[in-house]
């Protein structure tokens, strides 16, 4: 079942803030802040400056869509919170992660480090708890996340995690298919409750 382009507002990305990640990754990144805008999908996203989460938000501001940075005040400095842009302060990681919950209603993983991870696996594990249902699509480039997919699978065959968990969210190879594959939502006939984290 798609979901109502009505009900798709804001979008997360969830992606690396490291500028020696790969030219064609950093393009792509801006392309995909394009597309949102163009979609009129308000950007929601880490409020820095640098790497790939720069180079989306710059994308998606130059084509004159709405972009929000949500950022630690401890990261302001580090990060090179982008000015330009719309920003809520917060004061801990925790409280970053819930507004990001909180201002969004799909969310796509480009490319990133430990931070991107560890902000992944809790999406998909509250996921996995039926506290949501939001789409949630994978950018993945060079097969860059498949070691983290034969992980979860790896949990699976262990009868640690259900089989059904496999279908939470969707993977697209090429930029141009990522808000396509946000509007198609979750695979057909998984995990269909949509409640609010508090």
């Amino acid at each position: 079942m798609g979901v109502s382009p009505d009900s798709l507002k804001s979008v997360c990305v969830f992606c690396g803030s490291s500028d020696a990640a790969k030219p064609a990754w950093l393009a792509a990144a801006r392309d995909l802040g394009h597309a949102l805008a163009a979609a009129k999908l308000r950007l929601v996203y880490g409020g820095g400056g640098v790497g790939l989460m720069g180079a989306c938000a710059r994308g998606a501001h130059e084509a004159g869509g709405q972009v929000l940075g949500i950022i630690p005040d401890f990261l302001v400095g580090k990060e090179r919170a982008l000015e330009s842009v719309e920003h809520i302060i917060v004061r801990s990681m925790h409280e970053r992660k819930q507004k990001f919950f909180e201002e969004s209603d799909g969310f796509v993983i480009l490319p990133g480090g430990i931070g991107t991870l560890e902000e992944v696996v809790e999406l998909l594990s509250w996921r996995r708890l039926d506290l949501h249902a939001r789409p949630v699509v994978f950018y993945n480039p060079d097969d860059f996340w498949q070691p983290l997919f034969g992980l979860f699978q790896h949990t699976v065959d262990a009868k640690l995690t259900p089989p059904s968990f496999m279908g939470a969210w969707n993977v697209v190879d090429r930029i141009e298919n990522v808000v396509p594959s946000l509007l198609a939502g979750p695979k057909a006939g998984k995990l269909p409750m949509l409640t609010a984290i508090t």
